[in-house]
Protein backbone atom coordinates (compact mmCIF):
# COMPACT_ATOMS: atom_id res chain seq x y z
CA UNK A 1 0.00 0.00 0.00
CA UNK A 2 3.13 2.58 0.97
CA UNK A 3 4.56 1.62 -2.36
CA UNK A 4 1.54 2.30 -3.99
CA UNK A 5 0.86 5.44 -2.44
CA UNK A 6 4.46 6.92 -3.20
CA UNK A 7 4.47 6.11 -6.90
CA UNK A 8 0.90 8.10 -7.50
CA UNK A 9 2.24 11.10 -5.55
CA UNK A 10 5.42 10.64 -7.74
CA UNK A 11 3.75 10.27 -11.04
CA UNK A 12 1.43 13.34 -10.07
CA UNK A 13 4.74 15.47 -9.14
CA UNK A 14 5.68 15.98 -12.61
CA UNK A 15 8.99 14.87 -12.24
CA UNK A 16 10.44 14.13 -15.92
CA UNK A 17 12.23 10.94 -14.69
CA UNK A 18 11.73 8.50 -12.27
CA UNK A 19 14.62 6.44 -11.05
CA UNK A 20 13.74 2.81 -9.07
CA UNK A 21 16.21 0.27 -8.06
CA UNK A 22 14.49 -3.38 -8.04
CA UNK A 23 15.21 -6.85 -8.90
CA UNK A 24 11.62 -7.58 -9.22
CA UNK A 25 10.35 -6.40 -12.34
CA UNK A 26 7.25 -8.12 -13.03
CA UNK A 27 5.63 -6.84 -9.31
CA UNK A 28 6.96 -3.70 -10.39
CA UNK A 29 5.15 -3.29 -13.65
CA UNK A 30 1.67 -4.61 -12.45
CA UNK A 31 2.40 -1.71 -9.48
CA UNK A 32 3.14 0.55 -11.81
CA UNK A 33 -0.30 -0.79 -14.16
CA UNK A 34 -2.86 -0.13 -11.03
CA UNK A 35 -0.92 3.15 -10.22
CA UNK A 36 -2.18 4.22 -13.92
CA UNK A 37 -5.54 2.71 -13.31
CA UNK A 38 -5.90 4.11 -10.21
CA UNK A 39 -5.43 8.18 -11.84
CA UNK A 40 -8.68 10.33 -12.78
CA UNK A 41 -9.89 10.48 -16.53
CA UNK A 42 -7.55 14.17 -16.71
CA UNK A 43 -4.73 12.78 -15.10
CA UNK A 44 -4.60 9.30 -17.19
CA UNK A 45 -1.52 8.60 -18.86
CA UNK A 46 -0.80 5.65 -21.87
CA UNK A 47 1.96 2.94 -19.95
CA UNK A 48 4.13 1.79 -22.23
CA UNK A 49 7.26 -0.89 -21.23
CA UNK A 50 11.08 -0.82 -23.47
CA UNK A 51 13.64 -3.98 -23.74
CA UNK A 52 16.39 -3.76 -25.19
CA UNK A 53 15.45 -7.20 -26.88
CA UNK A 54 11.12 -6.79 -27.91
CA UNK A 55 11.28 -2.90 -27.94
CA UNK A 56 8.47 -0.78 -27.05
CA UNK A 57 5.18 -2.13 -26.16
CA UNK A 58 1.56 -0.65 -24.48
CA UNK A 59 1.09 -2.49 -21.27
CA UNK A 60 -2.06 -0.74 -19.86
CA UNK A 61 -5.06 -1.81 -22.02
CA UNK A 62 -5.13 -5.39 -23.49
CA UNK A 63 -4.05 -5.13 -26.75
CA UNK A 64 -1.89 -7.04 -29.48
CA UNK A 65 1.51 -6.59 -28.69
CA UNK A 66 3.08 -4.27 -31.42
CA UNK A 67 6.86 -4.30 -30.62
CA UNK A 68 9.22 -1.76 -32.01
CA UNK A 69 12.18 1.23 -31.78
CA UNK A 70 14.59 -1.75 -29.65
CA UNK A 71 17.66 0.35 -30.53
CA UNK A 72 18.26 2.45 -27.17
CA UNK A 73 18.69 6.03 -29.20
CA UNK A 74 15.87 5.02 -31.53
CA UNK A 75 13.66 4.55 -28.46
CA UNK A 76 14.53 8.06 -26.94
CA UNK A 77 14.13 9.83 -29.98
CA UNK A 78 10.43 8.26 -30.91
CA UNK A 79 9.56 9.46 -27.20
CA UNK A 80 10.76 12.79 -27.99
CA UNK A 81 9.32 13.13 -31.20
CA UNK A 82 5.57 12.16 -29.55
CA UNK A 83 3.10 14.97 -28.67
CA UNK A 84 0.36 13.08 -26.81
CA UNK A 85 1.60 12.64 -22.77
CA UNK A 86 2.60 9.02 -21.48
CA UNK A 87 4.64 6.46 -18.97
CA UNK A 88 8.11 5.25 -20.38
CA UNK A 89 9.75 2.26 -18.19
CA UNK A 90 13.21 1.28 -20.21
CA UNK A 91 14.07 -1.75 -18.29
CA UNK A 92 17.72 -2.42 -17.93
CA UNK A 93 18.45 1.15 -19.64
CA UNK A 94 21.31 1.40 -17.25
CA UNK A 95 24.32 0.57 -19.71
CA UNK A 96 23.12 2.87 -22.23
CA UNK A 97 23.07 6.27 -19.85
CA UNK A 98 27.21 6.40 -20.24
CA UNK A 99 26.51 7.62 -23.99
CA UNK A 100 26.45 11.40 -24.63
CA UNK A 101 23.63 11.46 -27.03
CA UNK A 102 21.51 9.07 -24.64
CA UNK A 103 21.95 11.83 -22.39
CA UNK A 104 21.16 14.59 -24.24
CA UNK A 105 18.11 12.63 -25.54
CA UNK A 106 16.78 12.40 -22.40
CA UNK A 107 17.53 15.60 -21.50
CA UNK A 108 15.57 16.79 -24.35
CA UNK A 109 12.68 15.16 -23.26
CA UNK A 110 12.55 16.39 -19.94
CA UNK A 111 12.71 19.81 -20.68
CA UNK A 112 9.77 19.52 -23.11
CA UNK A 113 7.72 18.22 -20.19
CA UNK A 114 5.55 21.29 -19.93
CA UNK A 115 4.37 21.08 -22.60
CA UNK A 116 4.32 17.75 -22.98
CA UNK A 117 4.05 15.36 -19.38
CA UNK A 118 6.36 12.37 -20.87
CA UNK A 119 7.79 10.66 -17.85
CA UNK A 120 10.76 7.96 -18.44
CA UNK A 121 10.53 4.92 -15.62
CA UNK A 122 14.27 3.94 -15.30
CA UNK A 123 14.06 0.38 -13.59
CA UNK A 124 17.17 -1.37 -13.05
CA UNK A 125 18.94 -3.56 -10.02
CA UNK A 126 21.78 -0.15 -10.02
CA UNK A 127 20.85 2.97 -11.69
CA UNK A 128 23.88 5.87 -11.96
CA UNK A 129 22.60 8.54 -13.19
CA UNK A 130 24.26 11.44 -14.62
CA UNK A 131 24.82 14.52 -13.08
CA UNK A 132 22.73 16.61 -15.57
CA UNK A 133 19.69 14.93 -15.27
CA UNK A 134 19.87 14.39 -11.49
CA UNK A 135 18.09 17.55 -11.16
CA UNK A 136 15.09 16.62 -13.14
CA UNK A 137 14.67 13.10 -11.50
CA UNK A 138 13.23 11.62 -8.32
CA UNK A 139 14.39 8.46 -7.02
CA UNK A 140 11.39 5.72 -5.38
CA UNK A 141 12.56 3.58 -2.91
CA UNK A 142 10.54 0.55 -3.06
CA UNK A 143 9.80 -0.63 0.69
CA UNK A 144 9.60 -3.95 1.19
CA UNK A 145 6.83 -6.59 1.86
CA UNK A 146 5.33 -5.74 5.33
CA UNK A 147 4.35 -8.96 7.79
CA UNK A 148 1.07 -8.82 6.81
CA UNK A 149 2.73 -9.09 3.02
CA UNK A 150 4.78 -11.76 3.74
CA UNK A 151 2.04 -13.83 6.04
CA UNK A 152 0.25 -13.88 2.96
CA UNK A 153 2.66 -15.11 0.28
CA UNK A 154 3.68 -17.74 2.85
CA UNK A 155 0.26 -19.02 2.60
CA UNK A 156 -0.16 -18.67 -0.69
CA UNK A 157 2.61 -20.46 -1.77
CA UNK A 158 1.40 -23.25 1.23
CA UNK A 159 -1.80 -23.70 -1.15
CA UNK A 160 0.18 -23.80 -4.02
CA UNK A 161 1.94 -27.46 -2.25
CA UNK A 162 -1.87 -28.32 -1.18
CA UNK A 163 -3.14 -28.31 -4.49
CA UNK A 164 -0.01 -29.69 -6.40
CA UNK A 165 -0.56 -32.78 -3.89
CA UNK A 166 -4.21 -33.22 -3.44
CA UNK A 167 -5.36 -35.01 -0.65
CA UNK A 168 -2.46 -33.51 1.68
CA UNK A 169 -1.56 -30.07 3.75
CA UNK A 170 1.43 -28.33 4.67
CA UNK A 171 1.68 -29.39 8.32
CA UNK A 172 2.46 -25.79 9.67
CA UNK A 173 4.26 -25.65 13.15
CA UNK A 174 2.38 -21.72 14.24
CA UNK A 175 5.26 -20.73 15.89
CA UNK A 176 7.72 -22.06 13.26
CA UNK A 177 5.16 -20.28 10.64
CA UNK A 178 5.44 -16.58 13.21
CA UNK A 179 9.30 -16.75 13.10
CA UNK A 180 9.45 -17.81 9.38
CA UNK A 181 7.30 -14.73 8.47
CA UNK A 182 9.55 -12.74 10.68
CA UNK A 183 12.93 -14.15 8.76
CA UNK A 184 11.99 -12.91 5.73
CA UNK A 185 11.92 -9.34 6.56
CA UNK A 186 13.56 -7.19 3.95
CA UNK A 187 13.32 -9.41 0.44
CA UNK A 188 11.46 -8.41 -2.30
CA UNK A 189 8.28 -10.04 -2.78
CA UNK A 190 9.72 -12.50 -5.67
CA UNK A 191 12.75 -13.44 -3.08
CA UNK A 192 10.20 -14.14 0.33
CA UNK A 193 8.12 -16.53 -2.10
CA UNK A 194 11.03 -18.68 -3.37
CA UNK A 195 12.50 -18.57 -0.12
CA UNK A 196 9.00 -19.82 1.26
CA UNK A 197 8.84 -21.99 -1.46
CA UNK A 198 12.43 -23.54 -0.55
CA UNK A 199 11.26 -24.03 2.97
CA UNK A 200 7.77 -25.70 2.01
CA UNK A 201 8.48 -27.69 -1.02
CA UNK A 202 11.31 -29.76 0.80
CA UNK A 203 9.52 -31.84 3.27
CA UNK A 204 5.88 -30.37 2.72
CA UNK A 205 5.67 -28.54 6.21
CA UNK A 206 6.49 -25.32 8.46
CA UNK A 207 8.70 -26.32 11.08
CA UNK A 208 11.71 -24.62 13.32
CA UNK A 209 14.47 -27.07 11.30
CA UNK A 210 13.60 -24.88 8.46
CA UNK A 211 14.49 -21.31 9.75
CA UNK A 212 18.72 -21.99 9.55
CA UNK A 213 18.09 -22.57 5.90
CA UNK A 214 16.29 -19.78 5.55
CA UNK A 215 18.18 -17.12 7.06
CA UNK A 216 21.77 -18.47 5.37
CA UNK A 217 19.75 -18.44 2.14
CA UNK A 218 18.45 -14.83 2.69
CA UNK A 219 21.78 -13.88 3.55
CA UNK A 220 22.93 -15.15 0.37
CA UNK A 221 20.68 -13.08 -1.41
CA UNK A 222 21.44 -9.68 0.33
CA UNK A 223 25.35 -10.67 0.87
CA UNK A 224 26.06 -9.63 -3.01
CA UNK A 225 28.76 -7.81 -2.67
CA UNK A 226 30.76 -10.65 -0.21
CA UNK A 227 31.83 -8.07 2.11
CA UNK A 228 29.77 -9.70 5.19
CA UNK A 229 30.54 -13.14 5.96
CA UNK A 230 28.02 -15.56 7.71
CA UNK A 231 29.59 -17.02 10.60
CA UNK A 232 27.93 -20.35 10.55
CA UNK A 233 29.26 -21.97 14.27
CA UNK A 234 28.33 -19.68 17.01
CA UNK A 235 29.43 -20.43 20.43
CA UNK A 236 28.02 -21.26 23.68
CA UNK A 237 29.56 -19.36 27.03
CA UNK A 238 30.86 -23.06 27.97
CA UNK A 239 33.55 -22.54 25.64
CA UNK A 240 34.79 -19.38 26.59
CA UNK A 241 37.08 -19.10 29.73
CA UNK A 242 36.27 -16.22 31.65
CA UNK A 243 34.61 -12.60 30.62
CA UNK A 244 32.59 -13.28 33.65
CA UNK A 245 31.34 -9.83 33.95
CA UNK A 246 30.58 -9.92 30.36
CA UNK A 247 28.80 -12.69 30.42
CA UNK A 248 26.84 -11.12 33.15
CA UNK A 249 26.27 -7.54 31.18
CA UNK A 250 24.39 -9.93 28.28
CA UNK A 251 22.69 -12.47 30.57
CA UNK A 252 20.98 -9.37 31.92
CA UNK A 253 20.15 -8.24 28.64
CA UNK A 254 19.01 -11.02 27.16
CA UNK A 255 15.02 -10.91 27.53
CA UNK A 256 15.27 -7.71 26.46
CA UNK A 257 16.62 -8.18 23.11
CA UNK A 258 14.51 -11.31 22.63
CA UNK A 259 11.14 -8.60 23.24
CA UNK A 260 9.85 -10.29 26.35
CA UNK A 261 10.50 -6.61 28.26
CA UNK A 262 8.19 -4.49 26.34
CA UNK A 263 6.48 -3.48 29.32
CA UNK A 264 9.76 -1.80 30.91
CA UNK A 265 9.99 0.26 27.65
CA UNK A 266 13.54 -0.21 27.00
CA UNK A 267 15.34 -0.12 23.74
CA UNK A 268 17.24 -3.42 22.69
CA UNK A 269 20.99 -2.87 23.59
CA UNK A 270 22.88 -1.66 20.21
CA UNK A 271 26.35 -2.73 21.08
CA UNK A 272 29.40 -3.10 22.91
CA UNK A 273 33.33 -2.56 22.32
CA UNK A 274 36.08 -5.21 23.61
CA UNK A 275 39.42 -3.76 23.42
CA UNK A 276 42.19 -5.58 24.92
CA UNK A 277 45.11 -7.99 24.14
CA UNK A 278 45.47 -10.29 21.58
CA UNK A 279 44.30 -14.29 21.76
CA UNK A 280 42.78 -13.29 24.80
CA UNK A 281 39.00 -14.09 23.43
CA UNK A 282 37.73 -11.09 22.40
CA UNK A 283 36.76 -12.82 18.93
CA UNK A 284 35.08 -15.89 20.52
CA UNK A 285 33.26 -13.45 23.06
CA UNK A 286 31.89 -11.97 19.44
CA UNK A 287 30.38 -15.40 18.95
CA UNK A 288 29.09 -16.38 22.01
CA UNK A 289 26.86 -13.33 22.29
CA UNK A 290 25.10 -14.79 18.96
CA UNK A 291 24.98 -17.69 21.13
CA UNK A 292 23.56 -16.12 23.64
CA UNK A 293 21.03 -14.10 22.26
CA UNK A 294 20.07 -17.01 19.65
CA UNK A 295 20.64 -14.93 16.49
CA UNK A 296 22.86 -15.30 13.63
CA UNK A 297 25.90 -13.82 13.43
CA UNK A 298 27.62 -11.48 10.70
CA UNK A 299 31.29 -10.50 10.01
CA UNK A 300 32.17 -7.17 9.05
CA UNK A 301 35.97 -6.60 8.23
CA UNK A 302 36.66 -2.99 8.28
CA UNK A 303 39.26 -3.20 5.51
CA UNK A 304 37.83 -4.98 2.99
CA UNK A 305 35.01 -1.67 2.34
CA UNK A 306 38.11 0.32 1.26
CA UNK A 307 37.62 0.76 -2.56
CA UNK A 308 40.32 2.96 -4.78
CA UNK A 309 37.32 4.39 -6.86
CA UNK A 310 35.38 7.75 -4.83
CA UNK A 311 32.86 7.37 -3.02
CA UNK A 312 32.83 3.46 -3.81
CA UNK A 313 33.92 2.77 0.11
CA UNK A 314 30.92 4.89 1.94
CA UNK A 315 28.64 2.79 -0.41
CA UNK A 316 30.70 -0.63 0.49
CA UNK A 317 29.83 0.42 4.33
CA UNK A 318 26.13 1.65 3.14
CA UNK A 319 25.23 -1.75 1.77
CA UNK A 320 26.90 -3.87 4.48
CA UNK A 321 25.07 -1.98 7.20
CA UNK A 322 21.72 -2.29 5.22
CA UNK A 323 22.50 -5.77 5.14
CA UNK A 324 22.95 -5.52 8.86
CA UNK A 325 19.77 -4.64 8.84
CA UNK A 326 17.92 -7.05 6.96
CA UNK A 327 19.23 -9.61 8.63
CA UNK A 328 18.20 -8.42 12.36
CA UNK A 329 17.71 -9.47 14.63
CA UNK A 330 21.80 -10.58 14.44
CA UNK A 331 25.01 -10.45 15.94
CA UNK A 332 27.12 -7.91 13.54
CA UNK A 333 31.03 -8.64 14.25
CA UNK A 334 33.33 -6.00 13.23
CA UNK A 335 36.69 -7.54 14.01
CA UNK A 336 40.37 -5.47 14.38
CA UNK A 337 37.93 -2.04 14.08
CA UNK A 338 41.51 0.03 14.54
CA UNK A 339 42.55 -1.32 11.26
CA UNK A 340 39.75 0.13 8.72
CA UNK A 341 40.13 3.60 10.49
CA UNK A 342 43.56 3.81 10.46
CA UNK A 343 44.44 6.84 8.49
CA UNK A 344 47.56 7.96 6.58
CA UNK A 345 48.60 10.38 4.02
CA UNK A 346 47.31 8.76 1.26
CA UNK A 347 43.76 8.80 2.59
CA UNK A 348 42.17 11.97 1.15
CA UNK A 349 39.77 11.64 4.26
CA UNK A 350 37.84 8.67 3.50
CA UNK A 351 38.70 7.18 6.90
CA UNK A 352 37.25 9.96 8.39
CA UNK A 353 33.75 9.79 6.12
CA UNK A 354 33.59 6.36 6.93
CA UNK A 355 33.95 6.99 11.06
CA UNK A 356 31.37 9.60 10.56
CA UNK A 357 29.15 7.38 8.74
CA UNK A 358 29.20 4.27 11.01
CA UNK A 359 28.68 6.44 14.09
CA UNK A 360 25.60 7.89 12.76
CA UNK A 361 24.66 4.72 11.67
CA UNK A 362 25.22 3.32 15.19
CA UNK A 363 23.78 6.58 17.06
CA UNK A 364 20.35 5.98 14.91
CA UNK A 365 19.93 2.86 14.67
CA UNK A 366 16.63 0.73 15.49
CA UNK A 367 16.99 -2.43 14.51
CA UNK A 368 18.08 -5.31 16.22
CA UNK A 369 21.02 -5.54 15.49
CA UNK A 370 23.60 -5.98 18.32
CA UNK A 371 27.18 -5.05 17.60
CA UNK A 372 30.66 -6.46 18.67
CA UNK A 373 33.58 -4.59 17.87
CA UNK A 374 36.89 -6.00 18.89
CA UNK A 375 40.23 -3.78 18.92
CA UNK A 376 43.76 -4.53 20.07
CA UNK A 377 45.44 -1.15 19.40
CA UNK A 378 43.71 1.42 21.18
CA UNK A 379 45.85 4.27 20.60
CA UNK A 380 45.12 4.04 16.99
CA UNK A 381 40.98 4.40 17.60
CA UNK A 382 39.66 7.66 17.30
CA UNK A 383 38.72 9.74 20.51
CA UNK A 384 34.75 9.86 19.09
CA UNK A 385 34.63 6.03 18.60
CA UNK A 386 35.33 5.09 22.24
CA UNK A 387 33.71 8.09 24.32
CA UNK A 388 30.77 6.96 26.49
CA UNK A 389 27.49 6.95 24.41
CA UNK A 390 28.33 5.24 21.65
CA UNK A 391 28.39 1.84 22.38
CA UNK A 392 26.39 0.25 25.69
CA UNK A 393 29.50 -0.13 27.32
CA UNK A 394 33.48 -0.78 26.82
CA UNK A 395 35.08 -3.80 28.08
CA UNK A 396 38.80 -4.21 28.35
CA UNK A 397 39.67 -8.07 27.97
CA UNK A 398 43.04 -8.64 30.07
CA UNK A 399 45.56 -11.43 30.32
CA UNK A 400 43.45 -13.95 32.03
CA UNK A 401 43.80 -15.30 35.67
CA UNK A 402 45.20 -18.18 37.71
CA UNK A 403 41.62 -19.42 38.00
CA UNK A 404 40.39 -18.61 34.57
CA UNK A 405 43.48 -20.22 33.21
CA UNK A 406 42.36 -23.26 34.82
CA UNK A 407 38.69 -23.22 32.89
CA UNK A 408 40.76 -22.22 29.55
CA UNK A 409 42.86 -25.51 30.02
CA UNK A 410 40.00 -27.48 30.88
CA UNK A 411 38.20 -26.47 27.83
CA UNK A 412 40.81 -27.58 25.47
CA UNK A 413 41.49 -30.43 26.92
CA UNK A 414 38.03 -31.84 26.87
CA UNK A 415 37.51 -30.77 23.43
CA UNK A 416 40.24 -32.86 22.29
CA UNK A 417 39.42 -35.56 23.90
CA UNK A 418 42.28 -35.51 26.58
CA UNK A 419 41.45 -36.43 30.44
CA UNK A 420 43.37 -34.43 33.25
CA UNK A 421 43.14 -34.50 37.12
CA UNK A 422 42.14 -31.10 39.16
CA UNK A 423 45.83 -30.85 40.35
CA UNK A 424 47.22 -31.62 37.24
CA UNK A 425 44.87 -28.78 35.87
CA UNK A 426 45.99 -26.54 38.79
CA UNK A 427 49.79 -27.26 37.43
CA UNK A 428 49.10 -26.06 34.02
CA UNK A 429 47.29 -22.80 35.22
CA UNK A 430 50.29 -22.58 37.93
CA UNK A 431 52.99 -22.98 35.18
CA UNK A 432 50.95 -20.77 32.26
CA UNK A 433 51.19 -17.33 33.85
CA UNK A 434 51.29 -14.18 31.53
CA UNK A 435 50.11 -16.68 28.69
CA UNK A 436 46.45 -15.56 26.67
CA UNK A 437 44.15 -18.16 25.51
CA UNK A 438 44.91 -18.24 22.63
CA UNK A 439 48.71 -19.03 23.51
CA UNK A 440 47.18 -22.13 25.97
CA UNK A 441 45.29 -23.25 23.02
CA UNK A 442 48.58 -23.15 21.14
CA UNK A 443 50.17 -24.97 23.93
CA UNK A 444 47.82 -27.65 24.03
CA UNK A 445 47.89 -27.95 20.18
CA UNK A 446 51.78 -28.36 19.94
CA UNK A 447 52.41 -30.50 23.07
CA UNK A 448 49.50 -32.87 20.65
CA UNK A 449 52.64 -32.46 17.84
CA UNK A 450 55.38 -33.57 20.16
CA UNK A 451 53.55 -37.02 21.57
CA UNK A 452 52.69 -37.99 17.85
CA UNK A 453 55.88 -37.66 16.78
CA UNK A 454 57.70 -39.48 19.76
CA UNK A 455 54.44 -42.46 19.45
CA UNK A 456 54.07 -41.26 22.68
CA UNK A 457 50.19 -40.95 24.44
CA UNK A 458 50.28 -36.85 25.14
CA UNK A 459 50.11 -35.52 28.81
CA UNK A 460 50.79 -33.06 30.86
CA UNK A 461 54.27 -32.95 30.24
CA UNK A 462 54.26 -32.18 27.15
CA UNK A 463 52.10 -29.53 27.79
CA UNK A 464 54.49 -27.84 30.43
CA UNK A 465 57.41 -28.77 27.89
CA UNK A 466 55.83 -26.59 25.77
CA UNK A 467 54.95 -23.57 27.72
CA UNK A 468 58.32 -23.41 29.02
CA UNK A 469 59.36 -23.53 24.91
CA UNK A 470 57.51 -20.49 24.47
CA UNK A 471 57.71 -16.41 24.76
CA UNK A 472 54.50 -15.24 25.46
CA UNK A 473 53.25 -12.12 24.21
CA UNK A 474 53.12 -10.54 27.78
CA UNK A 475 57.05 -11.04 27.76
CA UNK A 476 57.67 -9.69 24.60
CA UNK A 477 55.69 -7.16 24.49
CA UNK A 478 55.65 -6.09 27.96
CA UNK A 479 55.69 -2.20 28.03
CA UNK A 480 53.18 -1.79 24.86
CA UNK A 481 50.79 -4.00 27.43
CA UNK A 482 51.49 -2.10 30.73
CA UNK A 483 50.51 0.94 28.60
CA UNK A 484 47.45 -0.24 27.28
CA UNK A 485 46.13 -1.62 31.00
CA UNK A 486 47.05 2.06 32.04
CA UNK A 487 44.93 3.84 29.67
CA UNK A 488 42.16 1.08 29.79
CA UNK A 489 42.25 1.81 33.54
CA UNK A 490 39.14 3.85 34.53
CA UNK A 491 38.16 4.15 30.85
CA UNK A 492 36.71 0.97 30.48
CA UNK A 493 35.22 -1.89 32.36
CA UNK A 494 36.90 -5.08 33.18
CA UNK A 495 35.29 -7.76 31.24
CA UNK A 496 36.38 -9.94 34.01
Amino acid sequence: MDNSRDLELILKSRVPIVVIESHDESPLLELLTRSIVALTTSEYRPLFKWTITDGLQRIDIDLEPQRHNADPGEILRHIRSVDQPGIYVLLDFHPYLRDPVHVRLLKDVCMDFDRVERTIVLVSHEIDLPPELERMSAKLDLAAPSETERADIVRSVADEWDRENRGSQVKIDPKAFELLVKNLKGLTASDTRRLARNAIYHDGAISKSDLPKVMQAKYELLNQGGLLSYEYDTAGFTDVGGLARFKRWLEQRRAIYQGKGDDLRLDPPKGVLLLGIQGCGKSLAAKAAAGVFGVPLLRLDFGALYNKYHGETERNLRDSLKTGEVMAPCVLWIDELEKGLAQGDSDSGTSRRILGSFLTWLSEKSSKVFVVATANDISALPPELVRKGRFDEIFFVDLPSTQVRADIFGIHLKKRGLAARDEDIAKLAQASDGFSGAEIEQAVVSALYAAHAQDTTPTVKHIIVELHNTRPLSVVMSERLAAMRNWAKGRTVPSD
